[in-house]
């Protein structure tokens, strides 16, 4: 089999990731329910991996880390938890669902919404987005890679305008989260969401946000917190505001050795493979008679994704051909991404989607290269 569907999740992760998932599910308790050995070695563990996170998105501290099950339960928390029936707030045409549909049950509850376009190629339109920043709103949220075309947006500059105009700014990481450096100080971000799933390599059911120091978000789900018992109202401190229950913290190991591995081998060499991988398959299809792609392939700085169709050819075809005469996995679709494929008028064809992962070989590049143009 030849997994080329790391955008959906990582299927191969580092060893050490399937190694501390194990040791914790025998070693690890509750984080604070307990001063026993097994409760205090779990509360170190979840305080280790938010440090490690915080430090590798340059955040405020390991308190404002929060842990989530996805990037979906981090978007969710955000816009519920900042958004007031009233308030203005900005979006792109780039974003997955996790992040417009909780926008557009809050503009039913009387938020105004208004979404920032993008040219043909799909990268977002800069100049709408200053000006939207600059007439006011509540705050902006903004996807850092299309899961789609894999452009990225230049979140430092929209980050910046954000900051001068007073407006939150809430960064979509599901894409880069671990593969591009994210600098929550110098990129102006308030709101960090991430998944831990893609890029950062660790374990499906994990995921969190990054939260500025300062900035009250109101928690999606309250309850037992381990701390202040006797209060009839959820602990406002973080990291327990947003937190409740008991924790993933079998997966949070993973995670954590996760991250450990990506500090170890460096962001910066993982990525340019991902990228040239990405390219010499882009460079071995686009010849092909007839196939479409969709997003920007002369920028340098992309996600490892190439997305296209072959002709009229449905997408699900191609994909389903791909897997069972090739055993490659692609991502067919809709991909999550409504008003991407509304301006592509792909929303009857649907896109084939290519993701590639530092654990993909140059080999299965050039296999995938090879049964494309068999098609």
């Amino acid at each position: 089999m030849i997994y080329l569907d790391s955008a959906a999740t990582s299927l191969y992760r580092p060893a050490q990731v399937v190694e501390a998932v194990c040791q914790a599910l025998t070693s690890l308790g509750n984080s604070s329910r307990g001063t026993h050995t097994a409760a205090l070695t779990g509360a170190r563990m979840l305080f280790e991996t938010r440090q490690m996170l915080s430090d590798l998105f340059n955040g405020d501290g390991p308190e404002q880390v929060v842990f989530t099950a996805n990037s979906t339960e981090s978007l969710n928390m955000a816009v519920k938890g900042i958004l007031v029936p009233g308030d203005r707030a900005i979006t792109t045409v780039m974003e997955h669902n996790s992040v417009l549909r909780p926008l557009y049950e809050m503009e039913r509850q009387g938020v105004c919404l208004e979404i920032i376009g993008t040219d043909d190629l799909g990268r977002l339109d800069m100049a709408s987005m200053k000006q939207a920043i600059d007439s006011g709103a509540k705050a902006v949220f903004c996807t850092h890679a299309s899961n789609l075309t894999g452009n990225i947006n230049d979140i430092r500059k929209i980050g910046g305008w954000c900051r001068e105009a007073g407006v939150l700014f809430v960064v979509d990481a599901s894409q880069t989260a671990g593969i591009f450096p994210i600098d929550m100080q110098a990129d102006y971000v308030d709101v960090l969401c991430f998944t831990g799933h893609k890029s950062l390599m660790g374990p499906q059911g994990t995921g969190g946000l990054c939260v500025r120091k300062g900035l009250q978000i109101r928690p999606l789900v309250t309850g037992g917190s381990g701390i202040r018992t006797f209060d009839k109202m959820h602990p406002l401190q973080m990291p327990e505001a947003l937190e409740a229950g008991t924790l993933n913290g079998h997966g949070i190991a993973g995670l954590k050795a996760a991250v450990a591995f990506i500090q170890e081998q460096g962001m910066e060499p993982l990525r340019s493979k991902e990228q040239k991988l990405a390219r010499e398959f882009y460079n071995g299809v686009r010849d092909i008679p007839g196939i479409r792609f969709y997003g920007d392939y002369s920028a340098l700085e992309r996600a490892p994704i190439v997305a296209l169709n072959l002709g009229d050819e449905d997408s699900a075809e191609v994909s389903d051909w791909l897997a069972q005469e090739y055993e490659i996995c692609t991502r067919p679709g809709g991909h999550c991404a409504p008003l991407m494929h509304r301006r592509f008028g792909t929303e009857a064809q649907g896109i084939v989607r290519f993701s590639f992962s530092n654990f993909n070989t140059i080999d299965e590049v050039e296999a995938a290269i090879s049964a494309l143009r068999d098609y």
